[in-house]
């Protein structure tokens, strides 16, 4: 299987907090949701894949090209959207398009307005009166009018209301339907990658966690609850995330530790946004335990 992305041994450091041996491939023709909780690196990643940032080691490799040594060739075949928008808020979206046109060789004028127009977004207007889900539009317009064939998204659904999410996660599914193409969606918002993802990479303090297909994620993790006596010390070393409050206890467990597990404790299968809770809480688990080592 043919890789659009692949990175491999990412280390990067600002101040306290290091990416650390961040290694993930995309295959053509699939969409990967990148997830974790504020602070976990995805956009130090994203930064270091678009050349916005010089990673301290590793490699990034994009159409089987070299970030750095290829990078205009890349930027021609790449489309971007980012949370907030990106170009001159002072102009119009006509004007949006005269000066972007000459940077892109398959640049299509017709394909950028007949976007417009399917958006209802007007191109006479300063760009900066927008309203954000109108932005993310502009930039998905954008993305889709140079035949990008790898489109980066970091959190653009933030913010947007629930209608203008989903006008985003069926353009996406309608440009996939290309499978020549990927998308690397960076998003707190797990739903939208249940919905839409092949793959998943969770990042969690600078580290990969899980990187794989989706299905397979969700099938290897299960949520357990019920009395903390019911729990045998053997399955409590196991959980991620144990949390025992009044009335029980709940935690986040892997499925192959299910044989045995008494019957008065019933598993459920996990969400993506529940193991990133219990990820959380695990963390938090440890460093209480140092600090009551001290």
């Amino acid at each position: 299987m043919e890789n659009i992305l692949e990175i491999r041994g990412l280390n990067k450091t600002y101040g306290d907090f290091s990416l650390r041996d961040v290694s993930f491939s995309l295959p053509k023709g699939y969409i990967m949701g990148f997830v974790g909780q504020n602070g976990s690196g995805k956009t130090t990643t994203i930064r270091s894949l678009l050349g916005m940032a010089k990673p301290d080691s590793g490699s990034i490799s994009v159409f089987g090209l070299d970030s750095v040594k290829d990078a205009i060739n890349i930027k021609q075949r790449l489309g971007v959207v980012f949370d907030s928008l990106y170009l001159a808020q002072h102009l119009s979206a006509r004007q949006v398009e005269q000066q972007l046109r000459p940077f892109y060789k398959d640049w299509s004028s017709e394909a950028y307005f007949s976007r417009l127009k399917a958006f209802d977004l007007p191109d006479d207007r300063r760009i900066g009166d927008f309203s954000k889900g109108m932005k993310m539009m502009l930039m998905i317009a954008v993305a889709l009018s140079h035949k990008a064939e790898l489109i980066i998204l970091d959190e653009p659904t933030s913010g947007l209301d629930p209608v203008a999410r989903d006008e985003l996660l069926d353009i996406l599914t309608e440009y996939m339907s290309d499978e020549n193409r990927g998308v690397l969606f960076s998003t707190h918002i797990t739903a939208d990658v249940e919905r839409i993802a092949d793959y998943v990479t969770i990042l969690h303090a600078g580290r990969v966690w899980y990187t794989g297909l989706k299905d397979d994620l969700t099938e290897q993790y299960v949520v357990i609850k019920g009395a903390p006596e019911d729990l045998p010390e053997a399955y409590r070393k196991q959980c991620i995330g144990y949390h025992a409050y009044r009335s029980g206890f709940d935690a986040l467990l892997p499925a192959d530790a299910l044989a045995g597990l008494p019957s008065s404790i019933e598993p459920e299968k996990a969400s993506i946004d529940e193991i990133l809770v219990y990820i959380a809480k695990e963390d938090r688990n440890e460093r209480h335990a140092d600090t009551d080592a001290v």
